[in-house]
């Protein structure tokens, strides 16, 4: 995925079993962000900052939309535990990281494996990717500010 390209239509399944589609944010603008895991420290203060940050991005015509391969369960587990505001995809078989291109190899403890690249993208109101935010972009504590930042 780069800029220019649009999202798929068929984004997945979210914490309640829901399809969500593309065309179901037609005319908003979204925030959609690819992250490694539920409840892992970084994933939990990327979460807790678009959080927190909702409002601001709303108000720049923003949605919040996050995927990670966890499950529809984890997923609700991790909405509650930490009161987050908007829905997470259950990408279980990695179809939408994958065709994000936010799945491939990384280093993690000095070990090479394979998993979610976290990285986000803004998407326009026709569903193009206007902006994207690669791994070693993002700090996780920071991210909705710097998605703010770029926005002004």
């Amino acid at each position: 995925m780069k800029v220019g390209d649009r999202i798929p239509e068929i984004l997945g399944l979210d914490q309640d079993g829901k399809q969500i589609k593309a065309s179901d944010f037609k005319g908003r603008k979204l925030v959609l962000y690819a992250y490694p895991k539920d409840n892992t420290s970084g994933c939990t203060a990327e979460a807790c900052s678009l959080r927190d940050h909702k409002d601001e991005l709303a108000a720049k015509g923003y949605e919040i939309l996050g995927v990670s391969k966890d499950s529809a369960s984890s997923h609700q587990k991790f909405i509650e535990k930490q009161a987050l505001n908007f829905s997470l995809i259950a990408d279980t078989d990695t179809t939408l990281l994958q065709a994000l291109g936010a799945w491939g190899e990384k280093t993690m403890c000095g070990k090479k494996c394979v998993g979610t690249l976290r990285t986000t993208f803004l998407v326009n109101e026709d569903g193009v990717v206007e902006q994207i935010f690669l791994p070693k972009q993002i700090k996780a504590k920071e991210h909705a500010e710097q998605i703010l930042a770029t926005l002004k």
